[in-house]
């Protein structure tokens, strides 16, 4: 592609794209949440979509998420196909009941005679001081419980695909877009994350991690923000001589292990990043899905660059203290080759 036929968007303006694309031809299609109407979302990802549709299908709502997730599920129940945001993911708590005794499981207590399709976008992330009730990802928590498909784009070209996919399927997916990622000046901007995406509506599978950038000394493996950080990584590695392959998760639910397996098994090698807490989570899960299939793979212990057990800080120093970067990854890989 030359560049005179780029089109480069933001995860912010992608997003928007795809919604407005489905809700032209799919009338049961609408959007729900907090300052999603005029406002044009927190995070930009429904701009413009009050103008087009009107409130009748883009609905502010007031600040009680139990309320209106709950009226999202009984709305997807009932033919409709909503698209709800929850502001923060760490607002989790205030409406988990919701989310996981009623969107999560409702097609399971019928016997699969009822459809719960519907889409539930949240923010997460953090890096800009917002404290630790507005600053994390808990990938984990969400991915840990049955009954809803969850996904995490690291770049424009992923999240509208990825939108779309989530938008016409059948059950519940959370789709969770990195805060830092959206293109929004005020939270810091990834370059990286903006970039080519055509203008007609496209599908990402949801379920299938995608390699972005080949190797064969070591896997470094992430979703969301951390994919960059894996990049950067990989670039400083590569000026030692290190030939890193970056494995971009994509979804979490489904988790696409043979791609995550078939890397380390050429690299031998295997580094998680992931900017969700250490334990109990996402890294430990991708640790085990290649030890527990073939441990002779590997040629040294696996290794996890995390965010520690600890509350999110506010003060900036601590925050950037905690958070995965490319100096930790690159640290990982000199631990793991002095081993």
């Amino acid at each position: 592609m030359t560049k005179s036929n780029e089109r480069k968007l933001t995860i912010a303006r992608s997003m928007a794209e795809a919604v407005a694309q489905e809700m032209r031809v799919d009338p049961s299609v609408f959007v729900m949440g907090e300052d999603i109407g005029p406002l044009g979302g927190v995070y930009g990802n429904t701009r413009g979509l009050i103008e087009e549709f009107g409130a009748e299908r883009i609905r502010d709502t007031p600040i009680s998420e139990t309320a209106f997730i709950g009226a999202a599920v009984g709305a997807a129940q009932d033919g409709m196909r909503p698209v709800v945001e929850l502001m923060f993911v760490d607002f989790f708590g205030v409406c988990f009941d919701a989310i996981y005794n009623l969107m999560a499981k409702n097609i399971y207590f019928s016997g699969g005679n009822l459809k719960v399709p519907m889409v539930l976008m949240t923010s997460t992330g953090g890096g800009y001081s917002d404290g630790g009730q507005h600053s994390q990802c808990v990938y984990g928590t969400f991915a840990h419980l049955p009954g809803m498909k969850v996904v995490a784009p690291s770049n424009a070209y992923d999240a509208k695909g990825l939108m779309t996919a989530a938008m016409r399927d059948d059950s519940p997916v959370v789709y969770m877009y990195h805060k830092g990622l959206q293109g929004m000046g005020w939270l810091g901007t990834e370059a990286g994350a903006t970039v080519h995406v055509p203008e007609e509506s496209y599908t990402v599978e949801i379920g299938k991690a995608k390699v972005v950038r080949q190797g064969k000394d070591v896997t470094i493996v992430s979703l969301g923000m951390g994919v960059h950080n894996a990049l950067k990584a990989a670039k400083t590695l590569e000026g030692q001589g290190v030939s890193a392959e970056v494995v971009d998760l994509v979804s979490l639910v489904p988790l696409d292990r043979e791609t995550i397996r078939a890397s380390v098994a050429k690299t031998g090698r295997l580094i998680v990043v992931d900017e969700d807490y250490m334990s109990y989570g996402v890294s430990g899960e991708i640790i085990a899905s290649v030890t527990e299939h073939d441990i002779s793979v590997l040629k040294a212990a696996p290794k996890r660059v995390a965010f520690p057990d600890v509350p999110i800080p506010f003060a900036r120093v601590m925050e950037q203290y905690c958070l995965p970067n490319p100096d930790k990854i690159v640290a990982a890989w000199d631990e793991m080759k002095a081993a």
